[in-house]
């Protein structure tokens, strides 16, 4: 998680895009507002105070980073709705200026967005620190305490590990059959497909993510990351096969190597790994505070989706999954065919 929210739009959309830590933080950090339709808003007026900031400092502000301030919630309020809205400012007395024909508030999540990026204040940086703490906290309970496996959470992990396990077999008895070489040609071609998708090989990624010796790399990958590998393992095997029946003997390494090379850039896996490249740099990053720095440029933030996906009410441990009826008669299905 990075630590200086003012610098980064992704590491702020990040956190407050995940509702889970927002509920949290709306609960502990007692910012105050006004309920307003079933939301907590704040006035321009409210926020200069929250943050003991002057006026020239919050419009610098909205100017420079309009958009983002929008999406996030805060909104300019003029006719109907701003006569509405001065009446529940009248009836709890909050002043506002009664020539104001437009008036700009904030929801909590704007509110939090705008003390994300504020550095003129030493209640923003407060509030920051406070919020760190409670997005680490949400992620830990939701994660039961496995970020490291949070990708186990996803109802379509374990559909995508048993398909590429079987995938990942075609691969191997190709290389056994159509390629020379003892059993480090294994290793090898598994890395080469690791840098062809993330630009890593295994031991790079053990390292970033911090995984023992004897962790398995795949089980902390991401269904469409397993996808992909199962999609370039099983092309492979095909290709090493016509190309060694088309030569009439095993390939050798640098044979087999260029025919590696040459699949990479097939027009069909640009889109997907574009995709996979995208998913698990943002989403390690976010959920593992796992930077992969050949990745980097790859970096968005992650959905509001996908933190239902990991963390939501649908998301379950591997344990939860293995012992749900529903989840075994789909592989059921998936082995009688």
């Amino acid at each position: 998680m990075a630590q200086d929210l003012t610098s980064s739009q992704n590491d702020r959309q990040n956190i407050l895009n995940n509702r889970y830590a927002l509920e949290q933080a709306e609960y502990h950090l007692s910012l105050g507002g006004l309920s307003y339709q079933e939301n907590t808003v704040f006035t321009k007026q409210q926020v200069m105070e929250l943050f003991e900031i002057s006026e020239s400092t919050i419009e610098k502000y909205i100017s420079s980073h309009s958009d983002e301030l929008k999406s996030n919630g805060y909104q300019i309020l003029k006719g109907k709705k701003l006569k509405d809205f001065k009446g529940l400012l009248d009836a709890t007395g909050t002043d506002y200026g009664t020539k104001t024909s437009v008036l700009g508030i904030f929801n909590f999540r704007a509110v939090i967005n705008f003390a994300m990026m504020l550095t003129d204040s030493e209640r923003a940086r407060e509030v920051r620190s406070r919020l760190l703490d409670i997005v680490i906290d949400v992620m830990t309970l939701k994660s039961g305490g496995q970020t490291k496996f949070v990708n186990q959470r996803d109802e379509q992990y374990l559909v995508a590990a048993f398909q590429g396990e079987n995938y990942r077999k075609q691969f191997t008895d190709a290389l056994d059959h159509y390629v020379d070489g003892n059993q480090w040609k294994y290793g090898r071609f598994t890395n080469l497909i690791y840098q062809s998708i993330f630009q890593e090989n295994a031991t790079e990624y053990k390292k970033i993510l911090k995984l023992a010796k004897h962790e398995n790399v795949r089980e902390t990958m991401y269904s469409e990351v397993l996808n992909l590998i199962a999609s370039f393992e099983s092309g492979l095997a095909h290709e090493l096969q016509i190309a060694s029946e088309k030569r009439g003997r095993k390939l050798k390494q640098k044979e087999a190597e260029l025919l590696f090379s040459g699949f990479e850039e097939h027009p069909l896996f640009r889109p997907l790994i574009l995709d996979a490249r995208t998913k698990m740099a943002s989403r390690d990053l976010c959920f593992r505070d796992a930077l992969h720095e050949k990745l980097e440029a790859y970096i968005q933030a992650v959905p509001s989706a996908d933190f239902e996906r990991f963390l939501g009410e649908r998301s379950k441990s591997l344990e939860e999954q293995l012992n749900d009826p529903d989840t075994l008669a789909v592989f059921k299905r998936m082995k009688d065919r």
